[in-house]
């Protein structure tokens, strides 16, 4: 564990640095990224080792992580030296003829990234590849359960020409990154983990800029007029179990046509059931957790749930689990079980299934399974979330495009592009009496 001195000092180098850094040439800071890209790849079984053991991820899982990373820092360096800024004409109005505004994006200053269990490679990537990318020191507080992999980036990190202070991994429990959140030469927070403690960090610090990637309890739309049931079944199964559910956007609630709702049934228990505890689904993070996510299925279940198959617990193990008939008011339904758990229940129409998947405080991403362009269109128009799928589920994400939510799913925008122009503000040069 990081001592008070070690996050003093990473602390204050980051506050000193900040000018040096965000004044470095874009081939320097794109050339830091790039070696993180290449150093990941070339060390991909080491990764992935690691991050199974910290994790209990399934290898499958965790090699699919690392491939991410890669691909994560690969488009930082790019989006980095795209940044450039725009010239903007302001003798659109007579008064200010000869005159010419260069708009640049500049870094807020020292960032705190605080990154969760699930992803201890990639969602770190989304911390450290952005800020690294504007120019902003980063001072990176990994998930005290899986700290390792972090860590071993860490080693890539210490590998650049960055300036001392660009960067720093505190090993801290979650109770001592308060003072973190507080410190003022940090007024960037980025936050990825669960909603209780992420509104609270933007209560206690109201004057940062405070980005919140939160979670979801993330819906799938099944319409009748589905192109294909044996995919979109797959895709439901595999996603709502894999790495235990423990995903923000792990499908849960799913929503299907009364008229083809028996089939599909049918055909997502079957994916389920071939599903493999050890190399699909895993364990969750502790048994604690598992035992909470047993809870709310047995609380389910004892109000009157139709459980299909799983719903028994090993350890920190839960076998995937499958649930109808579920009431209103259940914890799996209305909140985040973050556990191998789904909820089948069938609509009349496509306006009332959209209405259900509203019908929720989280608003992080959802998926529609239809062939109708217009179904399409219109759940892009009246979902409330961050992100729509069409014939793909919610877990889907690309990490170059937009990603967070809505509602108690967060504020703010991953996805490295988007993510730097949250870690930076506008700044204006106007040059005058220049011929245009």
């Amino acid at each position: 564990m990081s001592t008070a001195a070690e996050v003093e000092a990473a602390v204050a180098r980051a506050w000193e640095v900040r000018k040096e850094l965000a004044g470095l040439p874009a081939s320097v800071r794109a050339g830091a990224l790039d070696h993180l890209s290449r150093g990941i790849a070339e060390r991909a079984d080491e990764f992935t080792a690691v991050n199974v053991s910290e994790n209990g991820k399934p290898e499958k899982w965790a090699a699919a992580e690392t491939a991410r990373a890669v691909s994560t820092f690969r488009w930082a360096a790019e989006e980095a030296r795209r940044w450039s800024g725009d010239l903007q004409r302001l003798d659109t109005d007579p008064a200010a003829t000869g005159r010419l505004a260069l708009v640049r994006r500049v870094p807020r200053g020292p960032v705190l990234g605080i990154a969760p269990f699930n992803f201890p490679l990639n969602l770190v990537a989304h911390k450290v590849a952005p800020a690294l990318a504007v120019g902003a020191p980063i001072v990176l507080k990994p998930a005290p359960a899986t700290p390792r992999s972090a860590l071993l980036l860490a080693e890539l990190l210490a590998e650049t020409d960055l300036p001392e202070g660009a960067w720093a991994v505190l090993t801290m429990s979650n109770e001592e990154t308060a003072a973190l959140v507080k410190d003022p030469r940090l007024p960037v927070v980025s936050f990825t983990g669960s909603v209780p403690v992420g509104w609270s960090i933007r209560d206690a610090v109201p004057r940062k800029h405070v980005i919140l990637e939160l979670g979801g309890n993330a819906a799938v739309v099944v319409c009748e007029d589905t192109p294909d049931l044996d995919w979109a079944a797959s895709r439901t199964a595999t996603f709502a179990m894999y790495q235990a559910g423990q995903s923000c956007v792990s499908v849960q609630r799913v929503l299907v046509a009364a008229s083809i709702y028996d089939d599909f049934r049918d055909r997502v228990v079957k994916q389920v059931a071939n599903l493999s505890v050890a190399d699909d689904v895993g364990p969750l993070i502790n048994e604690d957790a598992a035992i909470r996510v047993e809870s709310w299925v047995t609380e389910a279940v004892d109000a009157g749930a139709h459980l299909l198959c799983g719903g028994s617990r090993s350890g920190a193990t839960i076998v995937p689990t499958v649930l109808e008939g579920v009431g209103a008011g259940a914890k799996v339904v209305d909140e985040e079980v973050f556990g191998p758990v789904m909820v089948l229940s069938a609509f009349d129409s496509v306006e009332d299934a959209f209405a259900s998947v509203n019908d929720s405080r989280f608003g992080l991403q959802a998926g529609v399974f239809t062939s109708n362009l217009q179904t399409a269109f219109r759940a892009g128009a009246v979902l409330e979330v961050g992100g729509v799928i069409i014939n793909d589920v919610p877990s889907y994400r690309a990490d170059q495009m937009p990603y967070g939510g809505v509602k108690d799913s967060g504020t703010g925008r991953e996805g490295l592009a988007s993510a730097m122009h949250d870690l930076t503000e506008e700044k204006v040069l106007v040059l005058t009496g220049i011929d245009l």
